[in-house]
This record gives C-alpha cells, structure tokens and sequence, in this order.
C-alpha cells in the first residue's frame, strides 16, 4: 500500500472510534420527559429508557482492555459503574488486540434493577483496519451445533438429538463476515462456559446482549449461537455493521421473530444513528446485507428525546439509515476477484479513489461524533463518560428531577 493510500485509509478509519479531545462543544439538548404517546413509527418512553441504559451499560465495556482502565469487583469502574449499585461483575475478556479479537465483560444485574445475566461487548482495537477489513470476502456460516469447533461433550450432543430443530438449524446459502466470526469464535470459549453456570443458578434472570460498533457484530453472532442452544437473549446494539449476506440476514429474521409476527424488535433491537456510516457497511455490492429490528434515531446531534427515535420496517426501511445508502452513485465498485484478497482491494482504491466522492455523512468530523452518538458520546472510559457529557445530564429511571451542571 503506497503512503498515500495508508494515511487515508487510516484518517478515515480512525475517525470511526476514537474520541474526541479538541474542537468546539456541539450543543446538545438536555432530555424532557415526553408526552408523546406511541405510534406505531414511535417506539415508547419505556423503550426509550432502556436502550438509554444499555447505550451507558456498553459504554463501560471501552474500560476493558488495552486503552481501559479495567473493571473491578464487586462493579467498579473509571467511567459509569457507579450508575448501577445492583450490578456485580462476573468476569470480564480481551483475547487480544487484532481486529477479529474481542473484549467486553459479562455481570449480573439484580433486583431491584430487572433481574438480568448480561454481555456487553466493546468495539475493535485495530480502528486502522476497519476499512480493509470491512471489504473482506465472507466464509461460510453453519449454525450451532454445525461447526467444527461446537461442543462434542455429552451435553452438545443432546442439544444435537433433542433441543435443536434441524429445520431452524439450517441456514441456506449463508455467508458471513470472516473477521466478526472469527471474533466470536475466539469469545465463545470464554463465556460460554460462565453463561451455562449463571442460567442455571438465576433461571430467572433474563440473558441479555448489547454491543456498539464492530462489537454489535459479534451480539448478533453470539445471539444466534445461544439462541440454537435453547436459550433466549434478549439483543441490543448500536451501531452495528453488516454481518453477512441474505440468507443469514434472512436467518436471523426467522430467528428472532414471533409466531405469526414479522418484526424482531421485541427480542432484537438494532439501534442506528441518521449520520453513521457503519451500519451500512460493508456494502450491498459486497454482497452484504442489513437485517430487521432496527430502531433509528433521526436526530443528528446529542440528545435525542423520544419522538427522535422510531421503529423501521423489514430490513431496509427507505424511510431510516438504509435511505442513505452510500455506494450507489460509485462509478466502480471492486470486481469479486479484487474482494478476494487485501491486495486487490488496495488496487481499486488506487484506481478509483480519484473518482470517489465522500457523502457528507462520511467526513470525518462528522464521523468522529455520529458513530459514537448513541443517546451518550460513547467510547471514552473516564469518569461520567466523554468530557462532552459532563454538562448534560439523562434523569434516570424513578428520578423525579434533572440534575445541573
């Protein structure tokens, strides 16, 4: 790759995760409580809150690994720990510092917050990468307990013979990224074991997942995995990417979908912001696509308020992010044979890259905040969260005031 290509490629990609620490302070607009009733666009108050929870809960997940600080038992942290007194950690993960590597933690959530066993999965280390890796050729996907590296013990093979419906289990002419597999392949070891532990011992406790960005990706995943084990998660990302092709699209709508019932936001909310590129990648002429349950903020900057925020319909709702779309107007996009390989992909960037134009939703400064911007400026574990924050507070649930800055 020549320097030109590199110092691109690397502006462009770390504009993506990495957090602000100069410019000026983009206003932002303290939350009221609304009185806005649900319509069937509008997603409730109740809803609201919870994902504004979950977008704090993963927040704390940037406290692990290289650039964290790291989470202490019982629940302590740099950042927001100190808004969940219920919590008690388990353990948490970092399998490295490559980009198919993952890190996040696994806690309890007890009463009298809801009774919960929850993951929380962290972006990616290797920002530099995003790009490249996000154009790479998928591999096959075979559902739990299809895989070569799926439990042989006593217990896989009687979820085998009596909790998995072979019908469900099959997943026709899938495909899936190779780098967000890979991830999950190297997590799965890790938590799987405590997940089995702690659903037996708090049957009640609802499994929950949530992840931002590339760790989104590796929620879906996961999800899909335990669900073909017979449990049931319950799913929440913001900002994820494409994990694979049509058919697992199509698969993981069947999925998480009720009887008789098309939509999957009641057990799988994915959550988008109107100004972030990353749930549209990697791109439809890669041979990706986005799936159900999406949840659209359309308000550009912090903070959304309940009617900012609405449910979408099917997989690509012109109406939420997939109405801007980017790639459509590219006067060439990479021939399969230039997707097979890294080197090929660096060839036609070479050629076209001078014909490419960035739509306004891919400047970089406006990256820096839209995909970070869900409900909080996440990504930054310090305490009370990004600097930008710091004046501007969310009431939480039952408080009966906001507090000042």
């Amino acid at each position: 790759m020549g320097p030109h290509v590199a110092i691109g490629l690397s502006l462009l990609c770390l504009a993506l995760l990495l957090p602000i620490t100069s410019g000026s302070i983009i206003p932002q607009i303290s939350l009221a409580a609304s009185s806005l009733s649900a319509t069937p666009s509008n997603i409730s108050l109740k809803l609201f809150n919870d994902l504004e929870e979950l977008s704090r809960i993963v927040d704390i997940s940037y406290c692990v690994g290289i650039t964290g600080t790291g989470i202490q038992k019982p629940f302590l942290c740099a950042s927001r720990c100190q808004d969940f007194p219920n919590f008690e950690l388990v353990t948490t993960w970092n399998t490295g510092q490559l980009l198919s590597d993952s890190c996040g933690y696994v806690v309890l959530s007890h009463p009298p917050s809801p009774p919960r066993i929850i993951l929380a999965f962290r972006g990616t280390y290797s920002v530099t990468n995003t790009i490249i890796d996000l154009s790479t050729i998928p591999q096959a996907y075979v559902p739990y307990p299809g895989g070569e590296d799926d439990d042989k013990s006593e217990e896989g093979e009687t979820l085998r013979k009596r909790s998995i419906n072979p019908k469900k289990a099959e997943c026709t002419d899938c495909t899936v990224h190779l780098g967000f597999m890979t991830s999950w392949q190297h997590t799965k070891a890790i938590v799987i074991p405590h997940i089995k532990e702690l659903i037996q011992k708090y049957p009640g406790y609802q499994l929950t997942l949530v992840g931002h960005s590339l760790g989104g990706a590796v929620a879906a995943l996961a999800a899909l995995d335990f669900h073909a084990r017979g449990w049931n998660p319950q799913v929440t990302t913001f900002g994820e990417p494409r994990i694979g092709n049509q058919g697992l699209t199509q698969y993981l709508d069947e999925t998480f979908a009720k009887d008789g019932d098309e939509s999957i936001t009641s057990r799988y909310r994915r959550v988008t912001h109107v100004d972030d590129p990353v749930p549209l990648l990697p791109l439809t002429e890669w041979g990706y696509q986005p799936h159900a349950g999406e949840i659209y903020i359309s308000k550009p900057d912090l903070s959304p308020e309940v009617q900012d925020l609405q449910y979408c319909k099917g997989d690509t709702d012109p109406n939420c992010i997939a109405g801007s779309e980017v790639g459509r107007d590219n006067p060439k996009m990479p021939s399969s044979e230039q997707q097979a390989d890294i080197e090929g992909f660096q060839d036609w960037w070479n050629e076209t890259k001078g014909s490419l134009s960035l739509p306004p939703r891919w400047r970089i400064w406006q990256i820096f905040f839209a995909h970070r911007d869900y409900f909080w400026r996440l990504g930054l574990c310090i305490p009370g969260g990004d600097p930008k924050d710091w004046y501007r507070k969310y009431p939480l649930m039952g408080d009966g005031e906001q507090e000042d800055l």
